[in-house]
C-alpha cells in the first residue's frame, strides 16, 4: 500500500471537506424532518431517557475515573459542585468556575 497517498494535504483536506458536509447534513436533518417524522410518545420518552443516562454515564466516566483508576477526591467533589450549582440553575460560567475552584482548592490542600 502506498502511504504516501494517505498523508498528502488533498486527502486531508477532502477528508475534512467530507465529515464537515456529513456533520452540517446530519444537524440540517434535525429541524428539517422533525415535522415529517414522528415518534409514539412512549419512544419519545425512551429517547429522552436515553439522552439523560448517556449524559450522566459520561459525567460519571468523566468525573470519576482518570484512565483506568479512580480519580481520587477531588475531581468527583467539584464534579458534585457542578451538579448542584447545575441544579440550582446557575450560569454556566460559574458551573465551571465554581468546579474548578474547588477542584483547584482540594487538590492545593493536598486532597487528591
Amino acid at each position: 500500500m502506498n502511504t504516501s497517498v494517505m498523508h498528502s494535504p488533498l486527502v486531508l483536506v477532502v477528508s475534512i471537506l467530507v465529515l464537515a458536509v456529513g456533520t452540517y447534513g446530519f444537524r440540517l436533518a434535525g429541524p428539517l424532518l422533525r415535522s415529517r417524522i414522528t415518534f409514539p410518545p412512549r419512544a419519545e420518552r425512551l429517547m429522552e431517557t436515553a439522552a439523560v443516562v448517556l449524559l450522566a454515564s459520561l459525567v460519571a466516566t468523566t468525573g470519576l475515573m482518570e484512565g483506568h483508576e479512580a480519580a481520587g477526591v477531588a475531581r468527583p467533589v467539584g464534579v458534585a459542585v457542578a451538579g448542584l450549582l447545575a441544579w440550582r440553575k446557575a450560569p454556566f460560567v460559574v458551573v465551571v468556575l465554581g468546579a474548578a475552584v474547588v477542584t483547584a482548592l482540594l487538590r492545593l490542600a493536598g486532597i487528591h
